[in-house]
């Protein structure tokens, strides 16, 4: 089967990269230094190159550029994932402003867009679809004849903006990141084996999964305890705005992306409300995620990260065998244990001395 050939070329190429990419890193300042360079969600020690979306990136495509036929959709993913790896490399090197790199996020889901990405319905949980696609906008440009979803495209604009954000929230911790994503990628691949609504057919869109979950899975070694580069915000952006897209292809996996990223999405929700509630910015980093409350209580990083695997897997595999109501019931009762978890660890701080 060829399909682990792809996530295997993926997965030496982002590997044998990572390397080179820490010297390259090192050598043009694209480095983390406490003391130079503060950031309040970090928790790493010492000095630590950045720029670990490059490997994983050139891991990504490699294996895409061998196994996949090139058609709009994989074309528009190549220069999508490509503007965000340069996005991610001017904020290692200059710490770019979240409102400018949210701006650039909602430019680069634009773009997908433009190249036949979009989110035509999403399945009901409580059985049969929901169309988004039924309100359509006819124009003509430049000699051809177009159609604009206007639901549908702007739900996938807001859809993987939403993902490269909120995955990119859960990186704090050596390892963590590249685990749970290639798991997720993982699970996608498979599902989309099932079903694809878009001009590609389901073993490219499952190709394109297995050379994500390898891409990341090449870069783990490098990024686990005790982590000798960070993901960085290309990294991060670029988790994010992939399973974004395989979501979409896999037959509008939205809820399953949700289920399968239960931790990272409400930790993410979460943090939104809490920011807001305390008249913060939701874009400005802060010490507050889940990963660092698992560190207040004595977790290590190790442990961290293998837990945010473990539980990627398990509502992976999950994912599998639910139906829609299932799902949701799924994801609530884990937020519900979440948010009750987070409530207790902050009772407990404050009755601290």
């Amino acid at each position: 089967m060829i399909a682990w050939k792809v996530g295997l070329t993926a997965a030496i190429t982002a590997l044998a990269l990572t390397k080179p990419t820490i010297v390259l890193a090192r050598r043009l300042g694209l480095v983390t230094d406490k003391k130079t360079r503060f950031h309040p969600a970090h928790t790493h020690v010492g000095i630590i190159p950045r720029a670990g979306g490059l490997p994983i990136w050139l891991g990504f495509l490699v294996s895409v550029l061998i196994f996949i036929p090139l058609n709009k959709i994989v074309v528009g993913i190549i220069i999508c994932t490509t503007l965000l790896v340069i996005l991610g490399l001017l904020d290692d090197y200059l710490d770019l402003s979240p409102y400018w790199r949210f701006a650039a996020n909602i430019v680069i889901a634009i773009l997908m867009i433009m190249f036949g990405l979009g989110i035509p319905y999403i399945s009901n949980p409580f059985g049969g679809v929901i169309r988004l696609d039924t309100l359509q906008i006819h124009f003509s440009l430049l000699g051809g004849n177009h159609s604009l979803w206007v639901v549908a495209d702007l739900l996938a604009i807001i859809w993987l903006a939403w993902t490269m954000n909120m995955v990119n929230w859960s990186k704090g911790v050596d390892g963590q990141l590249p685990g749970f994503v290639a798991i997720a990628a993982f699970f996608l691949g498979l599902l989309a084996k099932r079903f694809t609504v878009h001009d590609i057919t389901s073993q490219e869109v499952m190709f394109l999964s297995f050379a994500t979950a390898g891409a990341f899975l090449g870069f783990l070694p490098w990024n686990f305890f005790p982590q000798k580069i960070m993901p960085g915000y290309g990294g991060g952006s670029l988790a994010g705005f992939l399973l974004g897209v395989l979501a979409i292809l896999s037959f509008g996996k939205i809820g399953t992306l949700f289920l399968v990223l239960a931790i990272p999405t409400i930790d993410a929700v979460y943090t939104v409300i809490r920011r807001l509630v305390k008249k913060q910015s939701p874009f400005r980093a802060d010490w507050g995620h889940f990963h660092h409350r698992l560190l207040e209580i004595g977790w290590g990083k190790r442990r961290i990260a293998i837990f945010y695997w473990l539980i990627t897997f398990i509502f992976g595999v999950t994912s599998l065998f639910l139906k829609g109501l299932e799902k949701l019931i799924a994801l609530v009762t884990t937020a519900i244990i979440l948010f009750s978890f987070i409530f207790i660890i902050e009772k407990i701080k404050r009755q601290l001395p």
